[in-house]
């Protein structure tokens, strides 16, 4: 872990000037393979699907922001989600995880790792005891998401990874939506964190990528093995654009936590709106425990306009500003449906059983200026 507090660590963890020519940003190193001095012999690098300078510096830029001592870069957080299911999961183990998480998360689950014969059982994390009854003997892993994609549901960390250290069993929290700035999973007990970093970590809806984090090195040594054996390994410019992204992670969330609650704030005295997501209100459901763990409340809110579903779609496809589409944590703001959309892959039935209903609309809100983001949503309401 590199010294300093977090904004220097962001602008600076990982990085040093380039030796051999001073430049104060690290190189894009776009080369596959590195010459020798004789067989085995070489500066660290043999092969970039094994390791890469530009790489390696996002590595441990990442793992300085969250705590941790060591850190791995992937081609997407799905890459980094299969890696490590993969790796550390066998025929016969069982899962515990949230039952609102992330669309493609899910899919991995049910589609892809349950045909291996992982099972997996799916309750809502942030209610205590849930995790608990779901156990079993043959559980290896609890999956965590904390705030939950996209109901913004907060699971008390220090409980369920306390728990599952006491099973003996790992616990991995994606940390996608709270970000390194306003979260810590590793200092909460959590035995691996998950990034996409392609949301708030890159900032900029230009690059594609994930990361695992960790302080067990034996853990990571594994972990290490599989990101080179599977090989969904980022390419040198996407480690690039992330660290660019780290060195304003900073003032961007600051920008993101205080925009959101304004419109939070506004979406609660609304009459066309319904239930709202959001740890940063007071009534919410997870306040408390976020309040506890969490530093700010972050730049997603999901929420139920009263009407139909086809009053919903309305909405969303008459903003100006919010761009519909999908993925979230840009400098610009997006407006999409879970639904039909990220979360197109789950089931209804299991859908709603989550509470992800049908006319959910979820908000990932950028850095604007904030009354121009208001207007834009009251203009989409009466639109729609």
């Amino acid at each position: 872990m590199e010294k300093g507090r977090f904004p220097t660590r962001c602008i600076h963890a990982g990085q040093r000037p380039d030796p051999a020519t001073g430049a104060i940003m690290t190189p894009i190193y776009a080369t596959s393979t590195y010459v020798q001095e004789k067989p085995g012999v070489h500066k660290g690098f043999d092969y970039s699907r094994t390791n890469n300078p530009t790489r390696a510096a996002l590595e441990a830029n990442l793992a300085a922001l969250e705590s941790a001592s060591h850190g791995l870069a992937f081609s997407s957080g799905c890459g980094a989600a299969d890696t490590l299911l993969g790796g550390l999961l066998a025929q016969g183990d069982h899962v515990v995880s949230g039952n609102d998480v992330y669309g493609g998360t899910y899919r991995l689950f049910k589609r892809v790792f349950e045909k291996f014969g992982i099972e997996f059982s799916l309750v809502d994390t942030s209610v205590p005891g849930e995790i608990e009854k779901a156990w079993r003997k043959n559980t290896r892993l609890l999956w965590v998401e904390t705030p939950s994609n996209p109901l913004l549901k907060i699971t008390d960390l220090e409980a369920a990874c306390g728990f599952a250290r006491k099973k003996d069993a790992l616990s991995v929290v994606d940390n996608t939506f709270a970000t390194p700035a306003l979260q810590n999973p590793l200092e909460h007990g959590a035995s691996v964190v998950l990034h996409s970093t392609t949301k708030y970590l890159g900032g900029h809806s230009d690059t594609v990528g994930g990361a695992l984090l960790t302080n067990d090195r034996e853990l990571w040594e594994k972990l290490k093995y599989f990101q080179n054996a599977i090989g969904a390994t980022p390419g040198p410019f996407d480690a690039w654009l992330v660290l660019r992204g780290t060195k304003t992670l900073h003032v961007r969330v600051e920008r993101h936590c205080a925009n959101a609650r304004r419109i939070a704030e506004w979406l609660s005295k609304n009459r066309e709106v319904g239930k709202i997501h959001y740890p940063g209100l007071k009534e919410d459901e997870g306040h408390k425990v976020a309040k506890k763990q969490m530093r700010d409340f972050g730049g997603m809110i999901s929420f139920e306009l009263k009407g139909t579903l086809e009053r919903s779609v309305k909405f969303i496809s008459a903003t100006r500003i919010f761009s519909l589409a999908e993925s979230l944590g840009g400098v610009e703001s997006l407006i999409e449906h879970p639904a039909s959309m990220t979360h197109g892959s789950i089931p209804r039935e299991e859908r709603m059983k989550s509470g992800l209903t049908d006319g959910l609309v979820r908000l990932s809100v950028g850095i604007e200026d904030v009354e121009d983001l208001i207007e834009d949503l009251d203009q989409a309401m009466k639109a729609g």
